[in-house]
């Protein structure tokens, strides 16, 4: 299962919100009716911010003469929401889907098949979408959905390390297993502190993809596998058990949070840990407060005994179905509107604003005027319905430069990688019944199970009984669609 997180490819259902029972463009009027022009009803994924009066929405209903009316989805109960909602027919014109929630709209009939209005209304999108993305949301040969993915693929985490404390220690910064080792021996000896936090997501990406485990899907031989098949898998589950024995991971491995490895980092309790660049910021700014003088260091990409290092990767996977439900009374209208967003003056103008204002271009890149961008374009992605693939991810350096330390991790991390990406090969998949059903109860029973051989408190002699019973309780159908569908791509 992917993760931000990267291994987790099924996310529970989380969408919807409580409603205001008002007329709206969907409920009678359509969508030229009542006041404004032209008028719909979107659903959005949840954020701490008021989207309706936005910059944003401001500037798309500018742009485009279309007044949208944004809701957003609850933080909580969602699921049960998300069901009411439909089962009342709710009058969206357009809702922005999890993997999760598309996979069980379109699965029991309540999206409208898109191609017919795509083709029609829908000249913007289909230039700046790709086919494998498109692919990705096909449903029993149909496209029920615009697709949104991300910027690529990329790499998300690695290890930091204090580096005052290699100096103190006269410590060289690892480059292997062996070598990583002998650092956490020393600072657990010399400094008394934990030499690795981190936990709850039992494969540590920064260790496992030594033992060549990057993703929670691998090729080998033309065909797929789980990551839990892998006969490398007992090897690192081994290794990381003989670290907890030894006192060089954090004892409360298993039910640690981000949030409080970062705090044993920022408090000075641990000398190591696994941060995504986009939480830098919390990592950096609480280590400074607490420890001014106080530094931090980027590991490069750890290698194995052959010399060679990898890091793994989702893809360009899709974050996001814009879909509409079958009951909706604005359809065409509604392709229509999100066709004019994927206007590439239109759309550059959501994602970074207007040049002079929001952003500047020098030297080939873009960067942000600060406070303009911060105060009017920070939202920016949550009014995204797809993207631009190909200028997306350039514009996407302004938001980038948003934070200089976001900036500085993000793009050490991407240097360390260059060269060693492997993608997921089901980083493009569209949502297959066999592995939606499966996967979020089966990654909790690796996720308990891992933790237990990790700990000790269950012997990895048990290993083959958790893969046979990971196998009958749906793994075997898992991998079967998985191939299915890697033999037709």
């Amino acid at each position: 299962m992917q993760r931000k997180q990267v291994w987790i490819s099924l996310i529970s259902i989380v969408m919807v919100l409580s409603l205001l029972g008002c007329n709206s463009a969907g409920s009678g009027q359509g969508a030229s009716g009542g006041e404004g022009g032209k008028q719909l009803r979107q659903l959005m994924q949840f954020d701490r911010f008021e989207p309706n009066s936005d910059p944003v929405a401001v500037y798309l209903k500018e742009k485009t003469g279309y007044s949208v009316k944004y809701e957003m989805l609850p933080a909580e109960n969602a699921d049960e929401k998300l069901n009411l909602l439909m089962a009342n027919k709710e009058s969206y014109d357009i809702m922005k889907l999890a993997s999760a929630q598309y996979y069980q709209l379109v699965s029991s009939g309540a999206l409208e098949p898109l191609d017919d209005l795509i083709e029609k209304y829908g000249t913007n999108m289909k230039q700046v979408i790709g086919q494998d993305s498109w692919n990705g949301a096909r449903y029993d040969g149909k496209i029920y959905a615009i697709p949104e993915t991300g910027g690529g693929g990329t790499s998300s985490n690695a290890l930091v390390v204090r580096q005052d404390w290699l100096d103190e220690l006269g410590l060289k910064m690892p480059t292997n297993l062996d070598e990583l080792v002998t650092v956490l021996k020393t600072f657990k000896e010399k400094k008394n502190v934990i030499p690795l936090t981190g936990g709850k997501i039992p494969v540590h990406p920064d260790i496992a993809s030594v033992f060549g485990l990057t993703t929670a899907w691998l090729e080998r031989d033309g065909k797929i596998i789980h990551a839990v098949e892998a006969p490398e898998m007992k090897e690192y589950l081994k290794f990381m058990n003989t670290l907890y024995k030894e006192g060089l991971i954090d004892s409360e491995w298993g039910i640690n949070t981000a949030d409080k490895s970062i705090e044993k980092m920022a408090s000075g309790k641990a000398a190591m840990y696994s941060p995504g660049w986009w939480i830098a910021p919390n990592l950096e700014n609480a280590l400074a407060k607490n420890f001014p003088d106080a530094k931090l260091a980027i590991v490069p990409v750890l290698k194995d005994k052959s010399g060679k290092a990898r890091v793994g990767t989702p893809g360009n996977t899709i974050n996001y179905y814009i879909a509409i439900p079958k009951f909706a009374k604005n359809k065409e209208e509604a392709v229509k509107w999100l066709d004019m967003k994927f206007d590439k003056d239109i759309f550059k103008g959501i994602a970074i604003g207007e040049e002079g204002v929001h952003h500047k271009f020098e030297n080939g890149a873009y960067s942000p005027i600060l406070p303009k961008f911060a105060d009017e374009r920070t939202n920016a992605s949550s009014f995204l319905t797809g993207v631009d693939e190909k200028n997306y991810p350039i514009y996407w350096q302004a938001r980038l430069k948003k934070n200089p330390i976001v900036e500085n991790y993000f793009n050490t991390f991407q240097k360390n990688a260059e060269g060693l990406l492997i993608a997921d090969p089901l980083g493009s998949a569209p949502p297959m019944p066999d592995i939606s059903k499966n996967v979020q109860r089966l990654n909790k029973y690796q996720e308990d199970t891992f933790i237990n051989y990790i700990s000790g408190t269950e012997p990895l002699d048990n290993y083959d009984q958790f893969l046979a019973e990971w196998h009958a309780q749906g793994g075997a159908d898992m991998v079967k669609a998985a191939n299915d569908w890697y033999a037709k791509r």
